[in-house]
């Protein structure tokens, strides 16, 4: 049996009620979906400053092997353009002030705003375990690597030629 980690959830909104608060979605969703605690609808046009929308929730995870990441909602940001403004937003476990996230339309100057709607599912949240090392400093790295110090494209193109041998999914 395992045992499931556990989240304090403040409901800061109580339009959540009605609304729903924030749950999975179905069974094996990943993540918790966000609504938009705002008054109004609102407007983001395209090509102006992100904008932060409280979720109306704060969270407590009191674990230092747990954080949470906001992120947009997949199809909101596909079909209309919704994406965070800090592209993933990075709730600490010892933070328990509101969940605010930074919401921002990406689509070309010119188009129509995104329109939000009160209470709209416009973000989701998914929580993590988060890996804390120990840093020892040193003057060289006690093991070479194949890749070294080689950084943006030095692992080939993206896109194989016609002739290129299949390549595994690693980084890079």
């Amino acid at each position: 049996m395992t045992t499931e980690p556990s989240v304090e959830l403040k409901v800061l909104d109580p339009r959540l009620h009605g609304w729903g608060l924030p749950r999975y979605q179905t069974e094996m969703a990943a993540a918790i979906d966000l609504h938009a605690c705002i008054d109004a609808p609102l407007e983001l046009h395209p090509g102006a400053a992100p904008v932060l929308v409280s979720s109306g929730i704060a969270v407590h995870m009191a674990a230092p092997g747990m954080a949470a990441l906001v992120l947009p909602r997949s199809g909101l940001g596909h079909r209309k353009g919704l994406v965070l403004g800090n592209l993933v937003g990075l709730i600490d476990p010892d933070y328990t002030g509101p969940v605010l996230v930074s919401a921002w339309n990406r689509n070309a100057p010119g188009t129509a705003p995104i329109v939000l709607e009160p209470g709209e599912r416009f973000a989701q949240m998914i929580f993590v375990p988060v890996l804390r090392p120990s840093f020892r400093v040193v003057e060289e790295f006690s093991l070479a690597s194949a890749r070294g110090a080689g950084g943006f494209g030095s692992t080939g193109s993206a896109q194989p030629g016609p002739d290129a041998a299949p390549r595994g999914t690693g980084a890079g």
